[in-house]
């Protein structure tokens, strides 16, 4: 063979090695992922629904490709991106981060199948009918992030029982209506006042905690809200610097320096949102697929928060804590 009819072989080949890979990656089956908040914050539990994928055999860039979205705590946003993912033709839609994310979804889609995680109430919030067989085109993982707020107060209480006054921070452009009730209905059984600071700026949250010491506020309560997650270090930041005892309800604010969480394990709800997805690439319905619930709760302490903040944590509650940061 001619040099000259050599190089024009391989080089033809060439060409078309490009064309071959397009052609395998478009092959692939697409997630749509979407969420209230972002990517920094919302890593680890990107990874927990990598890590569930993965258990169902599906390995991002491998056999699945994955098509992000976040609303960076715009909750308007949430419609339009949901819509992208749709004229993306995904096969499943992962709405995370609150029922408004899956609220977004369903308004887009009445077939592409759906599968939320969601800290409110999915049938009071109108994402399903029934828990065990939800019909249509949508299932999920429903942590009850929203329904723990009387145990949370309770806990805060007992960390700080000379408080007669506390904060409830709250975002009043997403619905804590159950977080604030069940945190009144337990505040009023030990006389405790409660006292709500709304908050849906960074200005707002700023003025939030100008405001504690002329609220006579002791401590505070911080909702399951996507736009205060997303301002996750503005708010721990806060709260130390005014020596005001918090409670949150993940843990990734006491790993971040907060001073207690307590809640469902959302990695774990984020696991389990992954292997449904699995399950649906692999031909599952999500109608047949029943809403799972969190059975474990976790309490998380952070020691050295509480020294910051000169708090001795009662011994019960170091004796209940599933994970003590020293």
């Amino acid at each position: 063979m001619r040099r000259r009819e050599f190089i024009t072989l391989v080089g033809g080949a060439a060409a078309g090695w490009p064309l071959v890979a397009s052609a395998q990656q478009s092959a692939l089956p697409t997630v749509g992922f979407l969420n209230t908040v972002s990517a920094v914050p919302f890593a680890r539990m990107a990874d927990a629904f990598r890590q569930g994928l993965r258990e169902t055999g599906y390995a991002e860039g491998q056999n699945v490709t994955i098509e992000y979205r976040w609303a960076d705590g715009h909750i308007d946003q949430l419609p339009a991106l949901a819509i992208d993912l749709v004229n993306h033709q995904v096969a499943v839609i992962a709405a995370t981060g609150g029922p408004a994310a899956g609220l977004a979804a369903k308004a887009a889609t009445s077939t592409i199948p759906i599968v939320f995680v969601s800290g409110a109430d999915p049938v009071k919030a109108g994402l399903i009918a029934n828990f065990n067989r939800p019909g249509g085109n949508i299932t999920g993982i429903s942590p009850l992030s929203s329904a723990l707020g009387s145990k949370r107060l309770e806990i805060l209480h007992t960390l700080v029982p000379k408080a007669t006054a506390i904060g409830i921070l709250v975002n009043p452009n997403y619905d804590a209506a159950v977080q604030v009730h069940d945190a009144q209905a337990a505040a009023d059984a030990i006389s405790l006042q409660v006292k709500i600071l709304n908050a849906s700026s960074v200005a707002e949250i700023d003025a939030a905690f100008a405001s504690l010491k002329q609220q006579a506020i002791s401590a505070l309560f911080v909702a399951n809200d996507p736009y205060l997650d997303s301002q996750r270090d503005q708010i721990i930041t806060l709260a130390a610097h005014n020596a005001i005892p918090a409670m949150y309800y993940t843990r990734e604010y006491a790993v971040a320096g907060g001073l207690i969480s307590y809640g469902a394990n959302l990695a774990d709800a984020y696991r389990q949102a992954g292997v449904y997805c699995g399950k649906i690439l692999k031909g599952g319905k999500p109608g047949d697929l029943p809403v799972l619930q969190p059975t474990n709760f976790e309490l998380i302490i952070n020691l050295k928060a509480a020294k910051t903040l000169g708090l001795e944590v009662p011994p019960q509650l170091i004796a209940l804590a599933d994970e003590v940061i020293e």
